[in-house]
């Protein structure tokens, strides 16, 4: 098997087992104590924060471990919020934002706060000047992550932060996929990560509040990790966390150079080897092991299952799975086809033989599901019987929509319309994908009792 899904958890890091094992002896105890146990443990907690602090770039008084990147999030969003309220109580997120980061602006907005989600480009980026725009005098905090996690593309958060820092508010940057590689540049207040992302075990979180931003903690009091984050240290987490941090930076530069090539050559060979694809996110500003693409008429569901009995695990933003039947926020904020959506995240160490043999065994995996959907295998029939086709896919997932559009699309004359009748939440966002991939118009949608008709007209 080979493992390509490293921005939902890298493999652990041969230091951070190291480092695991030989805390499990040394850093049981409680750190709080005076006892010599409990100084062991201190000294290996303390060393961490430090080897953590290094890394971020901040001051170790300002970082605490907290038990999840999620965790890390939550806190540090209500937090600042609670810290600034008689600022104000409103937010700003972009559209692409950990649904970590969305699921606390839900939250917030629920309890009678109010939010701003800025939009993005259809690679995934942001516009500084459009952050700078959303400011108002009672904007109470900031969020922007430093990169996306389904499709790689890195935010300008020193922009941002530039922007942010002068109208006197904070920046919360979700350090998540991209501190493993780099520290995270610009004037930002708090930050975020989680340890599994770069290598590092589960279960350990990162969250630095820089001096002079004003924060407080919610819940119930804790003394531990300067009151933020409650609970018992897991210190031997911890340790291994800070340990393969550490490790995984000293092998960034090399590392990255590499797999920036293998990603190239996915982004390069994929649309010569499958028809019908759109690679999407940032072709150079993008995190170096991380590209995604989607394929028309496909079920991506369908083509993971294909992958993974081929040897091959990836992960997908489509909305063909059996878990959801609407497409991933990040997919449909960029405005990029959802189906046959495949994002490949290569760990380090990821050979370059695997890469090949994954090119060489995606375009049959991809023509296998496109025909047990039917999919269309040549151009649409030139001749043309009506002015207006209404094809009924009521009741019929993604991809059968754009498939049966693409069907019977020829089968209209020139300027003519098909009106698609579908109640698919993907449809809304793969019908106009579809148009500007296949160079015809897409007109718009009219809502109905039941579902939306989506207007196409055909061009060529």
């Amino acid at each position: 098997m080979a493992y390509f899904d490293a921005a939902s958890a890298a493999p652990l890091h041969p230091v951070a087992r190291q480092a695991l094992q030989a805390s499990l002896d040394e850093g049981w105890a409680d750190p709080a104590r005076l006892y010599r146990e409990g100084r062991r443990a201190r000294l290996l907690l303390d060393a961490a924060r430090e080897a953590a602090a290094e890394a971020v770039g901040c001051r170790p008084d300002e970082l605490v471990f907290t038990s999840s990147g999620t965790r890390a999030v939550h806190t540090g969003i209500e937090g600042a919020l609670a810290g600034r309220r008689r600022v104000g109580r409103h937010l700003i997120v972009s559209a692409v934002e950990h649904s970590s980061v969305l699921h606390s602006a839900d939250v917030h907005e629920a309890a009678g706060g109010s939010v701003t989600q800025i939009p993005v480009d259809r690679a995934g980026r942001v516009s500084p000047s459009v952050y700078a725009e959303a400011l108002r005098p009672d904007t109470a905090l900031a969020c922007l992550q430093s990169a996306n996690h389904e499709v790689g593309t890195e935010q300008p958060v020193a922009a941002v932060a530039e922007a942010c820092r002068a109208a006197g508010v904070p920046l919360l940057v979700d350090a998540a996929q991209s501190l493993g590689w780099a520290r995270v540049e610009g004037d930002w207040s708090l930050l975020t990560a989680s340890a599994h992302k770069w290598g590092g075990p589960s279960g350990v979180g990162l969250l630095v509040v820089r001096k002079g931003t004003r924060f407080s903690p919610q819940g119930p009091p804790d003394e531990r990790e300067s009151g933020r984050a409650a609970g018992f240290e897991n210190i031997p987490a911890v340790v291994a966390a800070a340990a393969s941090l550490r490790a995984v930076r000293a092998e960034a530069a090399v590392e990255a150079g590499r797999l920036r090539e293998l990603t190239d050559r996915i982004r390069g060979r994929v649309p010569e080897l499958v028809p019908d694809v759109e690679v999407v996110g940032d072709a150079i500003h993008r995190l170096p092991g991380i590209v995604t693409f989607s394929c028309l008429y496909v079920d991506g569901e369908t083509l993971l299952h294909e992958l993974d009995r081929a040897g091959f695990s990836v992960s997908s933003g489509s909305s063909c799975t059996s878990s959801t039947l609407t497409p991933s926020h990040v997919l449909k904020a960029m405005g990029v086809l959802s189906e046959g959506n495949v994002r490949v995240s290569l760990p380090p160490g990821t050979a370059e033989e695997d890469v090949d043999r994954f090119l060489s065994v995606l375009p049959g995996g991809v023509s296998a599901v496109r025909e047990k959907l039917g999919a269309p295998t040549a151009p649409a029939k030139t001749s043309a019987a009506a002015d207006t086709l209404v094809v009924d896919s009521l009741g019929k997932r993604c991809p059968i929509p754009v498939i049966e559009l693409a069907k019977v699309i020829g089968d209209v004359p020139v300027g003519g319309t098909v009106r698609v009748l579908s109640d698919d939440e993907a449809a809304r966002l793969d019908i106009p994908a579809w148009c500007e991939m296949r160079g015809q118009e897409y007109v718009g949608e009219e809502p109905m009792e039941k579902g939306t008709a989506y207007v196409v007209r055909r061009l060529a």
